[in-house]
C-alpha cells in the first residue's frame, strides 16, 4: 500500500491511499464470511453461503460497503504510520466503493496535523546521571533467597508459629473443609485476616474464626486447627551452598555472578530513568506544547488501559478510586498529563528521527514480531491488516532515535544537577506538576 501527501492550509493534509487489489480482495473475502454468517438464506447454514448466492442476495453495494467499512481504518492508520502524519483529529473520508475486488482502489483522507517541532540542539543538554553501586546488602538478601530454597524443614515444638513458619492446618467450615493445608506464612496464599489468626497459634491448638466471603453478608465460622509448625533451617553461606544451589564451586564466586547480575539490572534501570531524563529536558528545550483531539484520544486511551490492568486483577476503575483516594477529576487530569507528555515526546522524537535519517526495514520489524511471539507471521499479517505494522516500525524508529540522543547528551552528576536547580529563575515560579514522559517502548 501506498500513500502520498498533500500540505494544505492552517495545518492540514491531504493522505492520497492507494491500495493493492489484493487487499481489497482479501476485505472483501472477510465482509463476505462475516455476512453469511449473519445473513439467514433458506436451505443454507449460516456460514456456509456461496459468495454467488450471497451477492444475489444482499447485493454487490452492500458486500462492498461492508468491506470498506471494516478496513479503511486499518489502511488510514498504515497511510499515518507510513508517512509519519501526526493528525490533530478524525479525518475525513472520501472515496467510491470499488468497481471490482480485483483492481486496484483508491481514498483520500483530509485531516489537521500538529505541526513538526523545531527540535533544540541535543548536544548542548546537561542530563544527570547516577553511577550504580550495588548495595552489599542486595548481595547478602539474595545469597539468603538462595539458601532459602534449599533449606531444610525442622519441627518446631517449643513456640508458636510466626511469619516464614510452614504449617500444617486443617480447615473445616461447615460439612466441608481442607485438612494437611500445607502453607509458609507470609507466602501471600492466604486471606490476611486468617494469616493474621494463624501467627501465634501453638501445635494443637484449635480456634474457631469468623472469615467474611464477598458477596455474603454474614461471616462464615471456620475451624482452624494447627496441626504442625515447621521452620527454615537455612545452610551456611560457604562452599558447599555455592557447589549444591549454583554452577560455582566456590562461595566467592557464587557472590560475583549475584553481584554482576544486580550491578546489569541497576544499570538497566538507570539506563532507563537516564533516557527519560533525557526526553523529558529534549521536550522543555524545544519548548513543545501540545493539546486538542489528539492528547483527548491519547487520554482516553490511558484510561482504558487503567480499566484494563484493573479488571484483569479482579477490580474496576471505581475500586482503584477507592483504594487511592483519588478523585475521577484528579485522575483524568493527571492521566491528560501524561497524555500530553507521550505526545509531546513522540512529536520531538519523531522530528529527531527524520533529522537523523534513521529508517527501519521490514526485516527488522518482522525479526521484532518473531522474537516476541509464537506464530509471528499469522501476528505479523493482523498487524498489518489493523495498522499495527507501521506503528511497530514507527516506534522502533523512535527508540533509536533516542538511543542516538541519550548517547550525545552530557551527563553530568546529579548534585551538579541538584545544586542548578536551586538558582532562582522567573520560571521556577510557575507551579510544576509531575508528569511520566513517554519513552519508546514504555
Amino acid at each position: 500500500m501506498s500513500a502520498q501527501v498533500e500540505e494544505l492550509s492552517d495545518n492540514k493534509v491531504r493522505l492520497t491511499v492507494d491500495v493493492p487489489s489484493a487487499d481489497v480482495h482479501h476485505a472483501v473475502e472477510h465482509a463476505a464470511s462475516d455476512l453469511a454468517a449473519s445473513v439467514k438464506i433458506p436451505g443454507f447454514r449460516k456460514g456456509k453461503v456461496p459468495m454467488p448466492v450471497l451477492v444475489s442476495r444482499i447485493g454487490r453495494e452492500r458486500l462492498f460497503t461492508e468491506a470498506i467499512e471494516t478496513h479503511i481504518a486499518g489502511w488510514y492508520g498504515n497511510a499515518v504510520a507510513s508517512t509519519r502524519i501526526r493528525p490533530a483529529e478524525q479525518p475525513e473520508l472520501d472515496y467510491e466503493l470499488p468497481a471490482s475486488e480485483d483492481e486496484d482502489w483508491r481514498f483520500t483522507a483530509t485531516v489537521a496535523v500538529l505541526p513538526t517541532p523545531s527540535v533544540a540542539d541535543w548536544k548542548q543538554l546537561q542530563v544527570p546521571y547516577a553511577e550504580p553501586e550495588v548495595p552489599a546488602d542486595y548481595v547478602e538478601h539474595e545469597l539468603n533467597v538462595l539458601r532459602s530454597t534449599i533449606a531444610e524443614l525442622s519441627a518446631v515444638e517449643d513456640r508458636p508459629a510466626g511469619q516464614g513458619d510452614t504449617v500444617v492446618i486443617d480447615l473445616v467450615a461447615g460439612d466441608g473443609g481442607q485438612r494437611d493445608y500445607v502453607v509458609e506464612l507470609g507466602s501471600g496464599r492466604l486471606l490476611p485476616e486468617l494469616e493474621d489468626q494463624l501467627t501465634g497459634m501453638s501445635a494443637g491448638e484449635t480456634k474457631e474464626l469468623e472469615l467474611e466471603r464477598p458477596g455474603e453478608e454474614d461471616a462464615a465460622p471456620v475451624q482452624v486447627t494447627m496441626k504442625e509448625i515447621k521452620e527454615k533451617v537455612l545452610p551456611p553461606l560457604d562452599d558447599d551452598l555455592a557447589r549444591s544451589a549454583s554452577e560455582f564451586d566456590t562461595l566467592g564466586e557464587l557472590r560475583a555472578d549475584v553481584e554482576h547480575r544486580l550491578r546489569d539490572q541497576l544499570e538497566a534501570e538507570a539506563d532507563e530513568a537516564f533516557r527519560r531524563a533525557t526526553l523529558d529536558r529534549l521536550v522543555e528545550a524545544s519548548n513543545v506544547r501540545v493539546s486538542g483531539p489528539l492528547v483527548d484520544t491519547r487520554t482516553r486511551t490511558l484510561l482504558r488501559e487503567l480499566d484494563n490492568v484493573m479488571r484483569r486483577s479482579g477490580g474496576s476503575l471505581d475500586s482503584y478510586l477507592q483504594l487511592s483516594g483519588e478523585s475521577a477529576e484528579t485522575l483524568i487530569t493527571r492521566l491528560r498529563e501524561q497524555a500530553v507528555a507521550s505526545v509531546a515526546g513522540e512529536l520531538v522524537l519523531e522530528a529527531a528521527a527524520d533529522q537523523l535519517g534513521i529508517q527501519v526495514s521490514d526485516e527488522e520489524v518482522d525479526a521484532a514480531f518473531r522474537d516476541r511471539f509464537e506464530d509471528p507471521e499469522t501476528v505479523i499479517e493482523q498487524a498489518k491488516e489493523a495498522g499495527a505494522y507501521e506503528s511497530e516500525r514507527e516506534a522502533m524508529r523512535l527508540a533509536r532515535a533516542l538511543d542516538r540522543i541519550a548517547a550525545d547528551v552530557e551527563r553530568i552528576p546529579p548534585e551538579q544537577a541538584e545544586a542548578r536547580e536551586q538558582i532562582w529563575t522567573p520560571d521556577k515560579e510557575k507551579p510544576k506538576t509531575e508528569t511520566k514522559l513517554w519513552t519508546p517502548g514504555s
